[in-house]
């Protein structure tokens, strides 16, 4: 949940621009705020697992399949039937797993993304994304503290 409220957070931040930034602080984190759109993608060495958390001030709809589709020069689409939509707050969509390679590609080698959940799309610029998921993909996972996030997950 604390996840969650992060990403709204820096969803209702005011940014100055819609830059994609890397952190490796308290865990690998990329996060770009778009338009509509809030996208955060983490990595927590501690339990090997990945996660995409895009935030919207409108909510997400149910619907059974979430896909991303990438458009450019490596255009892909990616669906799943795994993602979570919070009951409470249904303005985060979160996927987890433990790979990310086409996730990771797909932002890195395209001009933008389109999540599309149900009827829904909702785009994502994926300008100046490659340098940030680069550093991304170089994290340095030895030298992380544990999170309380981390302890979060393994409680539950």
């Amino acid at each position: 949940m604390r996840t969650v409220a992060f990403a709204f957070a820096l969803l209702t931040a005011p940014l100055s621009a819609a830059a994609w930034e890397f952190s490796p602080v308290p865990i690998c984190t990329l996060f770009h705020q778009d338009a509509d759109v809030a996208v955060m993608v983490t990595y927590d060495p501690a339990t090997g697992e990945y996660a995409i958390q895009l935030s919207r001030e409108d909510g997400w709809p149910d619907a059974a399949v979430f896909s991303m589709r990438f458009e450019g020069q490596r255009g892909l689409t990616i669906s799943t039937t795994r993602h979570v939509i919070e009951a409470e707050d249904t303005r985060t969509l979160t996927v987890r797993d433990r790979g990310f390679g086409n996730v990771l590609n797909g932002l890195n080698f395209n001009q933008r993304a389109v999540a599309v959940l149900g009827n829904l799309e909702v785009p994502v610029s994926l300008d100046g994304a490659a340098p940030a998921v680069e550093e991304f993909r170089a994290c340095p996972t030895d030298q992380f503290v544990r999170s309380t996030w981390t302890a979060a997950i393994q409680a539950s």
